[in-house]
């Protein structure tokens, strides 16, 4: 049994042996643990501000997603062509700044919805450099054998930090009440915390960055930035792996990954919450994408899941659906955040394990662009969807929105990869 547990350790955890690696990885979980500290606090915020409006949410949500789908393609050039350190303290200072921005503001109790929409569009803009220059990392620090393993140990711990982030809202926000609020504020300035902390958590990842042994930039010739773009763009056109792993991440993230607006609303709405069970029921699908992560790092094939994972994503959305009240709701949500990230680890390893170092910020832009840049649209969708003044209601809104991802997963599901190029295919471009 002991032998079995060391094997099994040494397996999922195979990739924190290597000390850079190691090293950002502890730093990300700090960082990210801020992050969604203030995620949670702004949604709940935003919530707060315009009286429990859906379509609020949804337009903060799309001002947040809005730049990855406008610049992914182009960031994904830059990040190839720039160094890599310069680019992620520039857009982690960006980030400090407007958390800066959202902590002050709230404790004085001058926050509006459109000032916070205008500071999630300038965080969304810089996020649209951050995650494909974050993504292409991985291979900066560990060997190709140990890719998927980083891969999915980067996505455990943007879910522990979900976990403990979301967890620790509620209390967090009360204690804002006896340390921040004052008078007539008390209701918003409470939530001014979480917002404070977060913006301490980036020092410790400014850091890590500034001192992280980064590779040098391959050269890139004479070729301009467009052309670098259609380049990428040309070869996941040409590779149906690659293509269509992205066509399946996009379709869902149009459609049923919109967690970001489904569980404040259904929490919020639906089930009539507090500050504590919606921090709870947050936590609960953090906890579903923490064990959904731990099971991909252990496992030698990022293929494996990609069918299975989305398969669990679908059948738990409709579930939620059919959900009567909170407590009931807290294991389907786990059981969501189980299937989306095991779908988005096999779908991200697959994809970077099929790339040539020299394509890969690009790919992995297009990749983000997929993933977040159909946030906007999908936000959208779903608010229309779910929203009780809308045709359908929260539960048959959310029905609908698996129904379409259902579909999507059909058409591609005999087109899907089932075995890795090897890398000698890799980097020819075969």
């Amino acid at each position: 049994m002991l032998a079995s547990f060391h094997s099994w350790r040494s397996r999922t955890f195979g990739a924190l042996r290597y000390p850079e690696y190691r090293r950002y990885w502890f730093s990300q979980l700090l960082s990210l643990t801020g992050s969604w500290m203030q995620t949670t606090a702004q949604q709940y915020l935003v919530l707060e501000l315009s009286g429990n409006s859906s379509a609020a949410l949804a337009q903060v949500t799309v001002a947040q997603f809005l730049p990855s789908l406008l610049l992914s393609l182009f960031a994904g050039a830059v990040v190839d062509r720039v160094p890599r350190r310069r680019v992620l303290l520039t857009t982690q200072i960006t980030l400090m700044l407007t958390a800066v921005v959202l902590a002050v503001t709230t404790h004085q109790g001058s926050v509006t919805v459109p000032l916070v929409m205008v500071l999630a569009f300038v965080a969304g803009t810089a996020n649209a450099f951050d995650m494909p220059a974050r993504q292409t990392m991985v291979v900066d620090f560990v060997p190709r054998e140990q890719v998927s393993n980083a891969v999915a140990l980067n996505s455990l711990s943007f879910n522990v930090s979900r976990t403990i982030g979301q967890a620790v809202f509620g209390v967090v926000a009360a204690l804002g009440v006896s340390v921040l609020a004052h008078g007539q504020a008390d209701s918003i300035s409470r939530l001014a915390l979480p917002f404070y902390l977060n913006v301490a958590s980036f020092v410790v990842v400014l850091f890590v960055i500034a001192t992280l042994p980064f590779p040098p930039v391959q050269p890139h010739g004479k070729s301009s930035m467009v052309e670098d773009v259609r380049e990428g763009l040309r070869y996941v056109r040409t590779h149906p792996g690659v293509r269509n792993v992205m066509l399946l991440v996009g379709a869902l993230s149009l459609s049923v990954i919109n967690f970001n607006v489904i569980i404040p609303y259904y929490a919020r709405v639906v089930f009539e919450a507090k500050e504590a069970a919606f921090g709870l029921l947050s936590a609960a699908f953090g906890v579903g994408a923490m064990v959904g992560a731990l099971w991909q790092a252990s496992k030698p094939n990022p293929l494996r899941n990609l069918r299975l994972g989305a398969s669990i994503l679908l059948v738990g959305a409709v579930l939620l659906s059919l959900t009567p009240q909170v407590a009931l709701a807290a294991p389907v949500l786990a059981l969501c955040g189980f299937g989306m990230l095991s779908l988005l680890i096999s779908a991200n390893s697959t994809v970077q394990l099929s790339i040539p170092d020299s394509l890969r910020g690009r790919v992995m832009s297009l990749y983000s662009f997929v993933l977040v840049g159909m946030g906007p649209p999908g936000a959208a969708l779903s608010s229309a969807l779910i929203s009780r003044e809308g045709p359908l209601g929260p539960r048959l809104g959310l029905v609908a929105l698996a129904v379409l991802g259902a579909l999507a997963l059909a058409l591609l599901w005999t087109r899907l990869p089932r075995e890795l190029p090897t890398q000698a295919e890799v980097q020819s471009g075969a």
